[in-house]
């Protein structure tokens, strides 16, 4: 038996370590070393960890700017989507006033549009006369922009004819009287001082024909379209049918060639064979 010095030693080391040199008891322990461990053991769970309390308080702050984010993200995601836009009614008396308004218009024609003369321009120099509420120029077709540029001319857009809408019919009826065959501008320094405005009033006019014009001249421009373009797949279809064609008499052509001579050297090897002549009766001479 050892002393209680080697034995307190031995069970301060954390517990861990058994006696080796005490004797073999069986199963059974001595009372004193079990309470040594639990005394030694108690601490040890009893005694938490530096920093646990730190990391749990990051592990909630951590936890708290993920939901933030997250809030963030859907609030995000929410703006994104299409709002749905609200239809307003109008009133009977806002589209009567509308339409008293429509009637009271008047649109003048404009026959000629001079070289480097835009809409904007148009704009500017008639609004003098009156205010008006629409324009609309037809661009030239793009064949002759390229046939100008590849003869050297200008590369801007020109227009050939259009449209203007003024809010009054006596301004249009005015405009289409007194501007028609006068110059566009008296400065010598302008690019417009040699051109004249060409304008007639259209009376029954309304802006309603010109978009039913436009929209015919749309429609037959698509059918052409499509037209041209049934014709371009039939000549396509035409061409590789007879490309197939051509295909398949070259092929039997060749097999022709090809069983040809292969049949003129079968005849060369072939034996000739003397055939008797046919036995004629009694009746008959044999040469």
């Amino acid at each position: 038996m050892e002393s209680l010095g080697s034995l307190d030693t031995r069970t301060t080391m954390g517990g861990k370590r058994r006696r080796e040199d005490a004797p073999n008891d069986g199963p059974f322990v001595a009372s004193s070393d079990v309470d040594d461990r639990i005394l030694e053991a108690e601490p040890m769970i009893d005694q938490a960890p530096v920093g646990d309390g730190d990391d749990s308080n990051r592990e909630t702050d951590e936890g708290d700017d993920r939901r933030q984010d997250l809030d963030a993200t859907e609030e995000a995601f929410l703006d994104d989507k299409p709002k749905k836009k609200k239809v307003r009614k109008l009133k009977l008396d806002a589209t009567e006033d509308f339409n008293e308004k429509l009637s009271k218009r008047g649109i003048v024609y404009l026959s000629r549009v001079p070289p480097r003369m835009t809409p904007s321009k148009v704009k500017t120099l008639l609004s003098d006369w009156g205010e008006i509420t629409r324009i609309y120029l037809v661009e030239e077709d793009k064949t002759h922009r390229k046939k100008r540029r590849k003869a050297g001319g200008s590369s801007g857009k020109r227009y050939t004819e259009g449209w203007i809408e003024f809010a009054s019919k006596k301004i249009a009826k005015l405009v289409g009287s007194s501007l028609n065959m006068t110059p566009i501008s008296h400065q010598k320094g302008n690019m417009h001082h040699d051109d004249v405005w060409s304008v007639k009033y259209l009376k029954g006019f309304k802006w309603s024909h010109l978009t039913e014009k436009v929209a015919y001249e749309r429609r037959v421009r698509e059918q052409k379209l499509r037209v041209e373009m049934m014709e371009v797949k039939r000549e396509n279809a035409a061409f590789v049918s007879q490309l197939e064609q051509g295909k398949k008499m070259d092929y039997i052509e060749e097999r022709l060639r090809r069983k040809g001579n292969s049949g003129g050297a079968s005849e060369k090897k072939s034996r000739k064979i003397r055939q008797k002549k046919p036995f004629q009766g009694s009746g008959g001479s044999t040469k």
